[in-house]
């Protein structure tokens, strides 16, 4: 468990960073970081990350894509906690919880 939490901490993390980057190289008018690798963090676990750096550092929020798609990304994953949390489905590592 203590290696899931861990994972998920570490996106977050890279979430909020790749933003705040992606945002300063904007300003400075230098090579920017592609979208689909700001989703694919998101995807892979970095939603609330990503979320947050979004509103922190004011970034891609009038992007309809990003203002819609990062919200949805996040509510797709809880949802998916939360069914296989109650159908008894969220293994990890052979651990029901």
């Amino acid at each position: 468990m203590r290696i899931v939490i861990g994972y998920i901490l570490v996106m977050n993390i890279l979430g909020i960073l790749v933003m705040a980057v992606d945002k300063r190289r904007a300003v400075k008018k230098k090579w920017r970081i592609p979208e689909k690798q700001l989703f694919l963090v998101s995807l892979l676990g970095g939603s609330i990350g990503t979320l947050t750096g979004m509103y922190l550092f004011r970034h891609k929020t009038k992007h309809w894509y990003f203002v819609v798609g990062m919200p949805l990304i996040l509510i797709i994953q809880v949802a998916i906690v939360v069914y296989l949390s109650i159908s008894g489905k969220f293994l990890v590592f052979g651990l029901n919880f």
